[in-house]
């Protein structure tokens, strides 16, 4: 008898270190862009999250993001996702992350410098296990 697709989806789950990390480095890009946007617009800052202090778009893209890196076919081995040739995200997702990365990636080397020295070291280094 076969588990049931959510029982095979909670074999899958991955929460070591490293998607952890990515878990961190995705909220705290979020934190800023999010920040930055309600400067900007007022409507960003309606309705704002108690949990993470996001406005509902981003806190959606936030859990979309968690959810893939939760349950990443390549888990610890993964590179980043810029890297990866498997891309799981819908393109709708896909193009705010890299909206979200393009805006962000600058302000991060200034805002949290060790996070993003390891995200940068992370999409440098070799893969592992031939991905």
């Amino acid at each position: 008898m076969l588990p049931s697709p959510s029982r095979r989806k909670e074999n899958h789950k991955q929460e070591g270190p490293r998607i952890t990390r990515e878990k961190r480095t995705v909220l705290l890009m979020l934190r800023i862009y999010c920040h930055h946007h309600t400067l900007e617009m007022n409507s960003h800052s309606e309705n704002r999250s108690e949990q993470y202090g996001l406005c509902p778009s981003c806190a959606e893209l936030l859990a979309y993001a968690w959810k893939r890196l939760t349950y990443c076919r390549f888990g610890e081995r993964k590179t980043t996702c810029e890297r990866c040739a498997v891309h799981c995200y819908k393109q709708d997702k896909r193009d705010a992350i890299k909206l979200v990365m393009r805006e962000v990636g600058p302000k991060m080397l200034v805002k949290h410098p060790i996070v993003a020295l390891r995200h940068v070291w992370d999409n440098l280094r070799a893969p592992e296990g031939g991905k």
